[in-house]
C-alpha cells in the first residue's frame, strides 16, 4: 500500500474506533504493512508513520490500560476537529468577499489554501450567500509578474519554519546581498509586501520589501524539521508599520503637532485616533521614526506645525531649509 493511502486509512480507522486500538488489531488491520517482515522492522514502519501524522497535527496517541478499556492508540476526536464556528450569512458573505479580492490580487501567500477555504465557505452555507455591503479591490500590487511564485515559496517557509536564503537589492547602495534569513511572518501595507525575519547577516530582526529579492531558495535540508522557532511576542504590527512615524529605529519621543485653517477638521484622518477640535488641534504623536514624522509634517503645508519639543522643532526648521535651498530658494 502506498504511504499516503495508508496514512489516510490509518486516520480513517483510529476515528472510526470506540475503544483504543491495540497494536495487534492495528497489525491485522494492515496486514501488508504492519503485519508483514520482523516484529521490530514493522513497530520501527508504524512510529514513523505515526511521527508523521503528528506533525501533520492529527492527535494520535497511546493510552495505557485501565478497569474500563485495553491500551491501544486513539486519535483525540475533541482536538482533531474544529469547532463549529457559527458565521451569520452577512458574515460569511463579507469573508468571502475579502477571500475573493485576495485571490484576485494575482500575488496573495496560501492561494491554493485560500481558494479551498472560500469552497468551504460556499459549500457548508445552508443557502445562497447574500450580495456582501462591501467591495473589495486588492489591486496595485508592486511587481506582480515575479510576486506570486516568491510569496508562495515563502508562504511554504513560514508554515514549515524553514530559513530561506535570499538575493537582496538595496536602492541604497545599489548593491544585491546575499543573506540567510529565518521568516516570521508576511505583511501587505499600501501594495507593498513586507517580509519580516530573523536576518543571520545582521544577527537581528530585519524586514524585506519581496519586491525587491531578486533570488529565493528555501533549505531543502531535513525538509521535516524545522529550522527555527519564532519568538513567542512577535508581532507583525511591531515591524510593519501603517504610519511612517511608527517604524522602530529609534528609542520612542512625544512629539506636539499643531493643526490649524483647513487642515483642524481632518486631525482625526490625518492622525488617527484623535478627535475634531475645532480651529486649531493639537496632537501628541509618539514617533519611533522622528525623520519619518517630520516629513509627514512637512508635506501638510503650512498649517501644519510642531511644537515640542525642542530638538524635533529644529529638526524641522533644518529640513525646512534644506528643502528651501533646494528648489533654489536659499537667498530667501
Amino acid at each position: 500500500m502506498e504511504r499516503t493511502e495508508r496514512l489516510l486509512d490509518l486516520v480513517a480507522l483510529l476515528l472510526d474506533a470506540q475503544e483504543p486500538m491495540p497494536w495487534g488489531e492495528l497489525r491485522d488491520a494492515f496486514p501488508e504493512d504492519y503485519g508483514a517482515g520482523t516484529a521490530d522492522s514493522a513497530e520501527r514502519k508504524f512510529e514513523r508513520d505515526k511521527a508523521e501524522l503528528l506533525e501533520l497535527g492529527i492527535p494520535i496517541s497511546f493510552v495505557p490500560a485501565d478497569d474500563e478499556r485495553a491500551a491501544g492508540y486513539v486519535i483525540d476526536k475533541s482536538a482533531y476537529y474544529l469547532p463549529e464556528v457559527g458565521l451569520t450569512p452577512d458574515e460569511l458573505a463579507v469573508l468571502y468577499a475579502a477571500g475573493s479580492a485576495a485571490l484576485a490580487s494575482g500575488a496573495f501567500p496560501g492561494r491554493q489554501d485560500l481558494a479551498h477555504a472560500l469552497r468551504k465557505v460556499g459549500f457548508f452555507s445552508d443557502e445562497p450567500l447574500p450580495a456582501p455591503k462591501v467591495r473589495l479591490e486588492l489591486g496595485g500590487v508592486a511587481d506582480a509578474r515575479e510576486l506570486p511564485a516568491r510569496l508562495e515559496a515563502l508562504w511554504t517557509a513560514i508554515n514549515a519554519r524553514k530559513s530561506v536564503d535570499l538575493e537582496y537589492y538595496s536602492p541604497h547602495s545599489k548593491a544585491l546581498t546575499t543573506r540567510r534569513v529565518d521568516p516570521w511572518g508576511l505583511a501587505l501595507r499600501r501594495g507593498l509586501w513586507t517580509l519580516v525575519g530573523f536576518c543571520h547577516l545582521r544577527a537581528a530582526p530585519r524586514t524585506f520589501h519581496v519586491h525587491r529579492i531578486r533570488a529565493l531558495t528555501v533549505n531543502a535540508q531535513k525538509p521535516r524539521s524545522a529550522d527555527f522557532e519564532v519568538p513567542q511576542d512577535f508581532r507583525l504590527d511591531d515591524y510593519v508599520a501603517t504610519w511612517p512615524w511608527e517604524f522602530r529605529f529609534h528609542p520612542p519621543v512625544d512629539v506636539v503637532v499643531e493643526l490649524s485653517g483647513d487642515l483642524a477638521p481632518l486631525v482625526s484622518r490625518l492622525f488617527p485616533g484623535q478627535a475634531s477640535q475645532g480651529e486649531r488641534a493639537q496632537v501628541t504623536v509618539r514617533a519611533t521614526d522622528l525623520d519619518g514624522l517630520l516629513k509627514y509634517v512637512l508635506s501638510l503645508g503650512a498649517f501644519a506645525r510642531v511644537l515640542s519639543p525642542p530638538q524635533a522643532v529644529e529638526r524641522l526648521r533644518a529640513m525646512a531649509r534644506r528643502v528651501l535651498e533646494a528648489h533654489g530658494g536659499g537667498a530667501r
